[in-house]
């Protein structure tokens, strides 16, 4: 009876996803439809999509797994999600993107940034980052829908892999952004339900809000060992100033994401999805609504999936888990929640693996379609080959992510989030923000910033950043150490800190040294900037 429900259960999603795929399909003529929806979006569809597009099985399964472990600390990110992510997101930023993009005829972030600066290097340079770095984002977005799969159905990991992979693909193919932003909606529709539903049940289940919080408080000395050891305080407070734990969780989750999503491609892409101003300012509520929900949830539900174990195996939920947090949430769902939430949850989960992998594949197809091979070829019947060579650049992003999620070890679904969201504005954020709000911004000053930014934070992951350099092993191959500064607190500090400063200050620098740009470009590109009205 379980597997009939289950199966029907599916049958019905699969059936809604291919129907919402199809629809897209049918309206994808051009290749600005396939790359960014026609420009007339609706903000309904917008806003879910970035939502579901930014909160990912990353944010439930991989933070989640880290709240989990930590505690509520990790509430602060949620905070960070609605303030920057959504509201200066929209508000400051996507509007004057939607603006300056639609001026320039912009279909990508790296054709946008490419056409600002009038520079094919920025174009081509910047797909290839993001091409090259995004594999990494779609490979644990992947990880974490498949490891709920594999502890709720039992389903081998590989398999569910594989089963994601090409559910995703299909619609992606061939809606284009369409396909991705129509199916998001639905998706994003069925996670906000499922959470809602969830953290409810969770107080429920714990006897209400003050007796569950007060539990989880009570239970500070079975916080981690290794945890106190480095800078935590307990479940529900925050760790000691400027100790290693505190470093880690300030820098690289609340910074590193809480401020790295205003450089993210496939968010930015959204905003060019609309005709106007009226339905930014339309998507802000939803947006921010949907990530109130979102991440807040899964935050204090893997905080207290510990007072749920004790209660019920006298273990906390790490311990639980043997160690790898990116199974707390999936088991802790299976474990402690009717079988019939099991299967919405799941539905939940493989939307929010959808929503955001669909947005990584475009966003990687495009990049390879329109900014890296667009960019070296003539470009006679360019409209036609967008499209096409954009899909050849989706099959092998998925077919990269793959590889990466078979060869990635455990708990790592949080750390490759925060090191993709720091890659992105460690290259990105000062060239941006210089592009949306300063005309002095020069086409070399901007080609500075992108690679000191992108150097310096290659440089950081290998040979600094303690997480990264010991997982990869590279500095000890080639120096002999873990890390070239092992004192502390350089071995915990991200590299956001670090690469986001220099990048923006070889920006300025080398921008006010050289040649300021055309006039044509700069008209070009502000024309519609003060025009609130435009829907151009």
């Amino acid at each position: 009876m379980d597997v009939m429900i289950l199966a029907i259960v599916f049958i019905i999603y699969i059936f809604a996803l291919v129907f919402v795929g199809y629809y897209a399909y049918k309206k994808t003529k051009s290749s600005e439809d396939f790359m960014i929806a026609g420009k007339d979006t609706h903000p309904f569809i917008m806003a879910m999509s970035y939502g579901a597009t930014f909160i990912s099985t990353a944010a439930i399964v991989g933070f989640g797994g880290v709240a989990g472990e930590y505690g509520m600390s990790v509430l602060w990110l949620a905070f960070l999600n609605i303030i920057i992510g959504v509201f200066i997101a929209f508000v400051f930023l996507g509007k004057r993107t939607r603006r300056m993009g639609h001026a320039l005829g912009s279909l990508t972030f790296p054709e946008f940034l490419g056409k600002r600066f009038d520079s094919k290097f920025i174009h081509y340079f910047s797909g290839l980052i993001i091409f090259c770095a995004m594999p990494l984002y779609a490979a644990v977005v992947l990880i974490g829908a498949a490891r709920f799969l594999e502890s709720s159905l039992l389903i081998d990991f590989s398999i569910a892999l594989l089963i994601l992979s090409i559910i995703i693909t299909f619609y992606v193919l061939f809606g284009g952004i369409r396909g991705v932003m129509y199916t998001d909606a639905l998706q994003g529709t069925i996670m906000v339900v499922a959470m809602v539903f969830l953290l409810v049940f969770v107080y429920w289940l714990l006897g209400g809000i003050d007796t569950a919080n007060s539990a989880l408080s009570g239970m500070v000395n079975l916080y981690p060992a290794d945890a106190i050891a480095t800078g935590g305080t307990g479940w529900t407070s925050f760790p000691t100033l400027g100790t290693p734990f505190w470093w880690s969780l300030v820098s690289s989750t609340l910074i590193g994401v809480g401020i790295g999503v205003l450089a993210q491609p496939s968010l930015i892409v959204r905003f060019m999805t609309v005709k106007s101003d009226k339905e930014l300012n339309r998507s802000v509520l939803i947006g921010g609504i949907f990530i109130a929900i979102m991440p807040t949830t899964a935050y204090i539900v893997g905080s207290l999936s510990n007072v749920y174990f004790y209660n019920t195996l006298g273990k906390i939920a790490v311990d639980v888990v043997g160690g790898n947090i990116d199974k707390i949430i999936p088991t802790f769902i299976t474990s402690a929640l009717p079988e019939w939430f099991v299967y919405i949850f799941l539905l939940s989960l493989i939307a929010a693996a959808m929503s955001t992998i669909s947005s990584q594949l475009h966003t990687q197809g495009t990049a390879f379609g329109v900014d890296i091979y667009g960019t070296i070829r003539n470009k006679t019947k360019q409209k036609m080959d967008q499209v096409t060579i954009s899909r050849v650049g989706i099959l092998l992003a998925i077919i990269l992510a793959l590889v990466m999620a078979f060869s990635l070890p455990g708990s790592v679904v949080a750390l490759g989030t925060s090191l993709f969201f720091e890659i992105c504005a460690a290259a990105f954020l000062p060239v941006f923000l210089g592009a949306l709000y300063w005309k002095g911004t020069t086409r070399l000053g901007a080609i500075a910033g992108i690679v000191s930014g992108t150097i310096v934070s290659l440089f950081w992951l290998i040979f600094v950043f303690a997480k990264t350099a010991k997982g990869l092993g590279i500095c000890m191959a080639l120096l002999g150490t873990e890390t070239i500064l092992p004192a502390a607190p350089w071995p915990f500090i991200d590299v956001m800190l670090i690469a986001v400063p220099v990048s923006a200050l070889f920006t300025i620098v080398v921008s006010l040294l050289t040649k300021p740009p055309a006039e044509e470009v700069i008209n070009e590109a502000f024309k519609d900037i003060d025009n609130k009205g435009s829907e151009a």
